[in-house]
C-alpha cells in the first residue's frame, strides 16, 4: 500500500508538501481549516476541522492509517498526540520535542542545559522582575510570551517595567507566561535548517541569512553572505546539536543571532520553515522532500546548492485582488513564482519568488524586483 503522510494544517507548507509527496509516490492527507485553505486543492486527501476536534484528528488518523503523523505549524493540542498514539501512528516530531517550539520558556531552559549560546533571559512574574533586568541588561530588553507568538506578535521591545505590566497580568490570570531576553546588538540574523530521521541521521543545509522587515522574513541569501568558514561550522553544529539534544524528527529550523564573533539561539521551528523554501529551486533536495523522507524514517537527500548563490523574496500582501494576474508580468525566466493560494491582505505571506544567479546582487535585485511585480506591479 502507498505510504501515508497525515499532515495537520492547511497553510502553505502543506501545500508545498504535496508536490514531492506526489514525485515520491506518497498519499498526503492533510488536516485543513476549510475547503478553502492553501493545502486543500494539492493535497491528495483532506479533512476538514481543526486540531482541537477529536472527531477531525480521528477522521485524519482513520484507516487507511497513516505511517506518520506531522505538522505545520506548533500549534498542536497534546490531545492530538494522544489520538496518534492511541491509532499507533508515530508522531513526527513527537510532544517531547515539539514543546520546545511551543514554549519559549521551555526552549530557553532547554538551550542552557544543553550549554549551547542563548542570550541572557528570564522568566518574569512580577514588574519588579523586570525592573531587576533591565537594571543588568542596559536598560532595554525584548519581551515575549512564551507561547503563541510568531512573525513579531508576542514580542514587544521594552525599557520600563511598566510597558510589561499588561502581559503580566495576563500571564497571573492563566495567559501565557513571559519571559524577558536581553536585547542583542546583533549584526546579523542568520538560520540553519537541518533535518534528522528516527534513526538518527542527520542532513543540514548551508546557513542562509534572513533579513527581516517590521518582524517578518522580507528576503532569505542563501549562503548567507561572507560567513566565515569557523561561523558556518559553528552553526551548522548548534543545529545539529539541538536536533539530537531534542531527539526532533523532520526538519529543524534554528534563527541565530550573529553579533559580531558570538552566535545566539534564537527561535526553533520543528517543521519545513520560511528560510528554507529556496532549497525549492536552489538545492539537490528541498526541505519539503525531506521532511517528508525524515518522518517516514527513509535516507535523507543531498543538502548540497545547486547554483552559487539563491535569494528568496517573500511576497507580503499587495495590491492585487488575484495575484495570477502577475504571471504574465514576470519577464525573467529564472524566476521561480509560488503562490499559496491565500486571500491577499497587508502583511500577509502570500507567495514568494526564488532566484538562483552566479552572483549575490544578481540573484537579490530579480527575486526582489519580481516579487514587487506579483505583489503590485513593481510599484513602491
Amino acid at each position: 500500500m502507498t505510504p501515508i503522510v497525515a499532515v495537520v494544517g492547511g497553510g502553505q507548507l502543506a501545500r508545498m508538501m504535496a508536490g514531492p509527496a506526489t514525485a515520491l509516490g506518497l498519499t498526503l492527507r492533510v488536516l485543513v481549516e476549510s475547503h478553502e485553505a492553501a493545502a486543500a486543492l494539492p493535497a491528495h486527501q483532506t479533512v476538514v476541522g481543526l486540531p482541537t476536534d477529536p472527531d477531525a484528528v480521528a477522521r485524519l488518523l482513520a484507516h487507511p492509517r497513516p505511517d506518520a503523523l506531522t505538522w505545520e505549524h506548533e500549534h498542536i493540542p497534546a490531545e492530538v498526540f494522544d489520538a496518534a498514539a492511541a491509532a499507533g501512528v508515530p508522531a513526527r516530531p513527537g510532544l517531547h520535542a515539539l514543546l520546545y517550539a511551543q514554549d519559549k520558556i521551555e526552549m530557553r531552559t532547554r538551550m542552557d542545559a544543553l550549554g549551547l549560546p542563548n542570550p541572557a533571559w528570564r522568566h518574569v512574574e512580577t514588574e519588579a522582575d523586570v525592573e531587576d533586568f533591565l537594571a543588568v541588561h542596559g536598560g532595554a530588553g525584548v519581551l515575549k510570551t512564551a507561547r503563541g507568538g510568531y512573525d513579531g506578535k508576542g514580542v514587544r521591545v521594552i525599557s520600563s517595567p511598566f510597558e510589561a505590566a499588561d502581559w503580566l497580568r495576563a500571564a497571573a490570570d492563566g495567559g501565557p507566561r513571559v519571559l524577558l531576553e536581553e536585547k542583542v546588538p546583533f549584526d546579523r540574523e542568520l538560520a540553519v535548517l537541518v533535518a534528522r530521521r528516527p534513526s538518527g541521521e542527520m542532513r543540514a543545509w548551508p546557513t542562509v541569512e534572513s533579513i527581516q522587515r517590521a518582524g517578518v522574513c522580507s528576503e532569505v541569501i542563501a549562503p548567507a553572505p561572507g560567513l566565515p568558514e569557523a561561523l558556518e561550522a559553528e552553526t551548522a553544529e548548534i543545529a545539529e546539536a539541538v536536533a539530537a539534544g531534542l531527539e526532533v524528527t523532520g526538519v529543524l529550523a534554528v534563527e541565530l543571532f550573529l553579533a559580531g564573533d558570538r552566535i545566539l539561539v534564537n527561535e526553533l521551528a520543528m517543521r519545513p520553515h520560511n528560510s528554507g523554501h529556496w532549497t525549492i529551486d536552489g538545492a539537490v533536495t528541498s526541505q519539503f522532500e525531506q521532511h517528508l523522507r525524515a518522518v517516514l524514517d527513509l535516507p535523507l537527500g543531498d543538502t548540497s546548492p545547486t547554483a552559487p548563490w539563491t535569494v528568496m523574496a517573500n511576497v507580503l500582501g499587495g495590491a492585487r485582488t488575484r495575484l495570477t494576474d502577475a504571471l504574465a508580468e514576470v519577464d525573467d525566466a529564472g524566476a521561480r513564482i509560488q503562490l499559496y493560494g491565500k486571500g491577499v491582505r497587508a502583511g500577509r505571506k502570500v507567495g514568494h519568488v526564488n532566484v538562483s544567479a552566479a552572483t549575490r546582487d544578481e540573484a537579490y535585485s530579480r527575486a526582489v524586483t519580481a516579487a514587487a511585480i506579483v505583489r503590485d506591479g513593481g510599484q513602491a
